[in-house]
Formats: structure tokens, sequence, C-alpha cells
């Protein structure tokens, strides 16, 4: 005994002397997996300086680590530069900022963090990777106070405990984007929430305050049921829900561009908000405030000028491969119009929208710049071989590409069996072609026409989803 002593204490005192920043661990690729060995659990953020983002996430991030480190010391939460860390940013698979993996001991298996940005959410995700995958209540003053402090909880009454609350429990795992279960053996809690023996309810701050859950099986129809409730029937699209807007399994999503001090606002809400209801598990309805700066992505992205457009509807389509956009046939801001807008792109009668800059008159310089109204034109000319570089104008890595590829323009430009091109990918739209990151690079061979992806800058698309682009 006195010999594990001698050697946990030997352990301790040689245990790193981390840099910390307001309480969490300033870790690079010298001491990255040291770290990681070293605590039960830890929560790595991967993040670049300029991005806003980041800067928005870094208090809350600070007072989760201070928060849990008080707790629990064997919990830390840790950041990465990964633009001085290059590294690291690639071995765990970094194409935007933040990102956020859990460790567990193992620094190479990383697995994905699914929760929220706030320091809430935070330790709320981490308590339930680290602790009962189900809270136990005991009386109603702490069951008012998780309702409290929580927008979504799932309650279940289970007098025998939480070992009989299997059914429950199953289902619990299943979502770590910050839906607490609990359950309770207190007859009295159970009586001042009305749940039956067995009974499951859904409470939340939102709309029609609770669910009851009428299955019996619980397992994946609970995971259905509580899926189907803890989304409000309209989201205002911010930092802190875009993780469970872009994270949930609904892929369909219908957006509210609307300024809300605008007098029409109130009505067309209102509107809105009825027709989501006929949608409810098929579509997501989103709202997004067009007063609103931290939104100017969303609305570049859906080629929405705040000003002049807003309010208006758009409808977006996540498939694995590609995302496709719908715009209505004419904008009617009532409940009927917004309910045969969605029903039309559901039931695929509108078709999807690829939007696209004029055809320049004059187009005669080295490198060729392509719109999306000449794509097949030019790149499914089968005489020609054609290489593309799909650009954003605020991407860092497409400004130092641009003089290469002036460069390459220049080699090519006698040659009349190749085209060298390039195109605003922020700006133009290419049906069949994704386009994963800025800059993307595509080649279409001459003769059979094959699209071969030559190389992918690590900034994820869509650029109005949470810090997939990255602010100049």
């Amino acid at each position: 005994m006195k010999l594990l002593t001698i050697f946990a204490l030997l352990g301790l005192s040689l245990a790193a002397d981390y840099e910390k920043e307001d309480g969490v661990l300033v870790l690079g690729k010298d001491d990255f997996d040291q770290a990681v060995k070293e605590f039960d659990f830890l929560l790595a953020e991967f993040y670049a300086p300029w991005c806003g983002h980041c800067k928005s996430l870094a208090p809350e991030y600070a007072k989760a680590a201070q928060e849990l480190a008080a707790e629990n010391e064997n919990i830390a939460l840790a950041k990465i530069d990964a633009t001085v860390h290059s590294g690291l940013g690639s071995r765990f698979g970094v194409r935007g900022y933040p990102t956020l993996k859990w460790f567990k001991k193992d620094p190479e298996n990383a697995m994905e963090y699914k929760g929220g940005r706030t320091h809430k959410e935070i330790v709320a995700w981490i308590n339930k990777k680290t602790g009962p995958i189900a809270k136990t209540i005991d009386d109603v003053d702490s069951a008012k106070n998780l309702f409290d402090s929580n927008e979504v909880v799932v309650f279940g009454y289970f007098p025998k405990g939480l070992e009989s609350a299997t059914k429950m429990t199953s289902a619990a795992d299943s979502f770590e984007d910050l839906v607490p279960f609990a359950i309770t053996s207190n007859a009295d809690v159970a009586k001042e929430f009305d749940i039956a023996e067995g009974g499951i309810t859904l409470f939340k701050q939102f709309d029609e305050k609770m669910n009851k859950y009428e299955g019996t099986d619980g397992g994946e129809d609970l995971v259905k049921f509580v899926k189907e409730n803890m989304m409000a029937v309209v989201t205002e699209f911010t930092d802190k829900s875009a993780p469970k807007i872009f994270g949930g399994d609904i892929k369909k999503h219908v957006l509210l561009f609307s300024a809300a001090s605008a007098d029409t606002h109130e009505t067309e809400y209102a509107a809105f908000h009825e027709s989501a209801k006929n949608f409810k598990g098929q579509t997501l309805f989103v709202f997004v405030d067009c007063e609103k700066g931290d939104n100017s992505r969303v609305l570049e992205f859906f080629d929405i000028d705040a000003e002049k457009d807003c309010s208006d509807v758009r409808f977006i389509e996540m498939a694995a491969s590609e995302m496709s956009k719908y715009i209505p046939e004419s904008k009617d801001m009532t409940t009927e119009g917004f309910t045969n807008f969605v029903q039309g792109v559901l039931d695929g009668k509108i078709a999807k929208h690829l939007k696209s800059e004029e055809i320049p008159e004059k187009n005669d310089d080295p490198v060729f710049y392509l719109v999306g109204k000449q794509f097949e034109e030019i790149c499914y000319d089968e005489n020609k071989s054609v290489l593309v570089e799909f650009y954003a104008p605020w991407c860092g890595h497409c400004k130092q590409l641009a003089p290469v590829w002036d460069q390459l323009g220049e080699k090519f430009k006698d040659n009349e069996d190749i085209i060298i091109a390039k195109s605003d990918g922020t700006a133009n739209e290419f049906d069949g072609i994704e386009i994963s990151g800025y800059p993307t690079i595509k080649f279409f061979p001459k003769g059979e026409k094959k699209i071969v992806a030559r190389s992918a800058a690590p900034v994820l698309l869509p650029p109005w989803s949470f810090c997939a682009s990255p602010h100049p």
C-alpha cells in the first residue's frame, strides 16, 4: 500500500503543468496526447483566432471549464489554435471552426461533440456523458428547478427507480444534443406533474409547454416522439440554435426571412407558425431575422438582400451528397401561401433553384470566368478539358491561390483544347456539383465527361450553418 501511495504521489508531482487561460487548457502538438491520457475526460476545441464564432464561444467555454473543474478535477476543457497546430487539426478531421471533439483517455479515438454553445449546454452535455444516463429527482422543488433551467426535459415516473426505467434510458443515450432525461420514484412529484406510473412526459419552455408520450414500447418509438416535439414549431436561427437545426434528423427546412421590427412581421410570422403545424416531423420551420448582422452569411447564401427582399421565404433540402434550394413561384406570405409552397416542394411540383450571375459580355482573359448559366455549355464540351476553381471572395485560401491560378491560365491560354476557369461559388450554383469547401477544384476531362475532384480547402459549407465559413 505504501509503495502504491508513493507512486501515486510521484505521478501527481510529474503531472504536466499545462498553460491555462480562464480555466481552459491551451494545448499544442507537444502536449495534446499527454493531456488526453492524463484526464479521464477532455473536451477539445479547435479554433482559429479570426473566427467570430470562436470568439463568441470563448466566454461560455471558459465558464463551463471553471464550473466543471470545481466539480471534478478529472474533467478538462482545452483549446487548440488549429491555424498554428494544423497537423492536429488534420489528424482529427477539422474542416471548420470551432470544431469540438470529446476524448476519454484515448488520443486516437475522437468523438464528435454534438451539444450546444452556452456554458449550461456544455456542462449539461458533459455531465450526461460522464454521469447517469437519467437524473433522479426526489422532490417537487428539484423537478421545478430542472424544468426551469432547461428548454426541454424528458421526465418519467418509475416507482422502482432507474433500473425499471429501461424503456426510457435506452432512448436517452440517443440524444447528445442536450435533451436531459430524468426520472422520479416519488408519488408526490408524479402527482404534481400529472404523470402516471410508467408514464413519460416531455416538458418544454415553448409552444404547448408539454407533450405526453402515449406509446408503451419506449426505445426507438420514444426517440421518434422526442425528436418530433423537442423543437419549437418555429425556431429562430441563432448561433445557439444552429447546432440543433443542422444536427437534427429533419433535413428539409423552410426559412422565413423577415425584419422583426417591420409592420408586416407579426402577421407574417403568425401565418408561418400556423403553416408549420401542418408539417411537424417532416419539415423544420426556421425564422431568420434580417436585421441581425450575424445573419448576413445566411442572407448571402440564399441571395437575400436585407433591404430589398425581406420579407421572403426559401426552402432547402440537405441530402447526403448535395443541397437543393427552392424559391416560391409567387410571394404569398399567408398561411395558405406558405403551405402551398412547402407542399409543392415535397410533392416535387416545384423545381430546385440554381442561382447564376449574368454571362459576361467580355470573357477573353487567360482564366475564363464561369457562371451558372454557362456551366453545361463550357464544362460538358466533349472537345475540351476544363479545370475549374470554385472560390469565395472572402476565402483566404482562395486569395493565396489566385496568382498561381492566373499563371496557370497564362500557360494554357493558347491551347484550344484546355480551358482554365474560375467561378464565384457564392454567386453561382451548378446542378450535380457538390462544393464542399473553398477553394474546390474540379476537372472535366476531354471526351467522356467524368468529374474528378482535385482538392478542397478546410472550410465547410453551407456558409450559413454554424461556424462553417471563416470571417476574413
